[in-house]
């Protein structure tokens, strides 16, 4: 199990998410009211412990610019929410040591016909199946106007069965729209290896509630222990 709560703007916050038992906090360098500088990030990271993932989210497909970024921070690990693009996986996994974690985000793009939707999803995991360089898949909702942190689920059945046909061998990290309320049922319907929220544990955008933040990963964990649980054998 792993969870990441992600889009933190201020060390109170970062610091909050590693209170609450999160395995990994994000910072977002892509444009939104959640983005955050290299500086900033660099500032936070000496206060934070070293047994929790930090990760960089980037929507650019500019290497460079996610060099830069990478290696001013310091960072664990990058989140990539562009296309496809395995050249630049490539790239960067040359640039880090093995223990450098790598996400691509697959988008379910909500405004689009769930049969095109999910035939999307199929030709990326049957493309990623072909190359190497991606430690995990992040699975989060996009919308005509959002790429990412919309607040709004996907068809987690409709992707279960995908991800069980495609992607047996990959490690799925859950977005899109979770909550301390859904992500329960989220991880039982999916049974992912991992979940990120964002919006779903804030008091305002880019302001973290201790008490969601803290539910959100006590419901986690008990849901990953339930099916992990059932799992087994005799069970």
């Amino acid at each position: 199990m792993w969870i990441k709560l992600c889009a933190n703007t201020s060390l109170d916050d970062a610091l909050l998410c590693v209170d609450s038992g999160a395995d990994a906090i994000g910072f977002v360098f892509a444009p939104s009211v959640r983005r955050v500088t290299p500086g900033q990030v660099a500032t936070f990271l000496p206060e934070l412990p070293d047994d929790i993932t930090k990760i960089g989210i980037f929507l650019t497909q500019d290497p460079d610019e996610i060099l830069f970024t990478l290696r001013s921070t310091a960072l664990d690990g990058a989140q990539l929410h562009g296309q496809l693009d395995f050249s630049l996986i490539q790239s960067l996994r040359a640039a880090f040591p093995p223990s450098f974690f790598l996400i691509q985000t697959l988008h379910w793009d909500l405004s689009a016909d769930p049969a095109r939707a999910a035939n999307k999803l199929r030709d990326e995991l049957r493309s990623i199946a072909r190359h190497e360089g991606i430690d995990a898949i992040l699975l989060d909702s996009k919308t005509a106007s959002a790429s990412g942190g919309t607040g709004k689920t996907l068809d987690w059945e409709r992707a279960h069965d995908i991800l069980s046909e495609e992607a047996d061998k990959l490690r799925v990290i859950l977005a899109g729209g979770l909550t301390p309320d859904n992500v329960t049922q989220a991880i039982h319907t999916l049974r992912p290896w991992g979940v990120d929220v964002a919006s779903g544990v804030e008091a305002r955008p880019g302001r973290k509630d201790p008490g969601r933040a803290q539910t959100f990963v006590f419901m986690a964990r008990t849901a990953f222990a339930e099916i992990e649980n059932f799992s087994m054998p005799g069970k």
